[in-house]
């Protein structure tokens, strides 16, 4: 998960607050909740901590394996997925907005920049695989601007893995910070927009864009959706028709090796970092 608002200060005004009053990052740093979203009217979703800071469980590993060439991990919070596809020898960096997840992806030794999806990256246009899981489909509050911007740090072709809120036709936006609803001093960050797709509203918005669909299937009460960008070569269908195209026939000609070079990227060093939520169901108001 990121929490995908800007932290950037601008000149004449006070820095960063210290680490121990980001309740997101002194997650990560304890590795253990509990941690919620927050909308304005108290609406809570817990956030799987403990989840995203262990290893790579089962239902990981079948996302990871449907991975192709290069891989760009959107939100990659404490980089559990970014590790493991290292550890395999796979090529993947991580981008996070969260100082605290760059940090910790860069202990488990995967690649990882602080950087927002929407600022520049390495290699766009060129990646293979995107992912955004654990939430990360609500980055920015706006589905289909994120989709868009995907699109283009996806080479033609490439594939893009979703997880979404499993069984429920959801399309919400949302305005939240993020709590440690135990904390007595109701300690919260800032608030940023965010979303929340379920399957359904997910391939609508991917219609809209010119996504094909690749998939979709559940694992451990999880949902997931495959889309394939669209190709520069083909007829130039850009979906209008309101149906996700579906052209799995003709992947194989399009996939690149799971041996592909990487897009050049270095992984953030101790003097250039900075803050991560997940499909779920809400809790009582608090």
């Amino acid at each position: 998960m990121s929490t995908a608002h800007d932290t950037t200060t601008p000149p004449g005004v006070p820095g960063p607050r210290p680490w121990s009053t980001d309740p997101y990052a002194d997650a990560l740093v304890t590795g253990r909740g509990p941690l919620f979203l927050r909308r304005t009217d108290g609406w809570l979703l817990p956030l799987e901590v403990e989840r995203w800071c262990a290893r790579a469980d089962a239902v990981d590993l079948t996302v990871l394996a449907r991975c192709e060439g290069t891989v760009l991990d959107v939100g990659c919070g404490p980089g559990r997925l970014v590790a493991e596809l290292a550890a395999r020898g796979r090529p993947a960096l991580g981008i996070d907005v969260s100082e605290a997840a760059v940090e910790h992806t860069a202990r488990l030794g995967g690649q990882a920049l602080r950087r927002s999806v929407f600022e520049p990256l390495p290699g766009e246009g060129r990646w293979d695989t995107a992912l955004l899981l654990d939430g990360n489909v609500g980055i920015g509050g706006d589905p289909a601007a994120l989709l868009r911007r995907v699109s283009q740090l996806l080479a033609p072709a490439g594939l893009l893995i979703v997880e979404t809120l499993a069984d429920v036709d959801v399309d919400e936006r949302v305005s939240v910070d993020i709590v440690r609803v135990t904390d007595p001093r109701g300690t919260a960050g800032p608030v940023f927009p965010w979303a929340r797709l379920g399957t359904p509203a997910l391939l609508r918005h991917a219609a809209h864009a010119g996504w094909c669909r690749e998939g979709q299937w559940s694992a451990g009460g999880r949902s997931f959706v495959a889309l394939r960008n669209r190709d520069d070569r083909d007829d130039g269908d850009d979906g209008d028709d309101g149906d996700v195209r579906d052209d799995r026939d003709d992947r194989d000609s399009r996939r690149t090796s799971s041996a592909a070079e990487p897009p050049n990227s270095t992984a953030v060093i101790s003097s250039q970092r900075a803050r991560k939520p997940s499909p779920g169901s809400p809790v009582a108001n608090r």
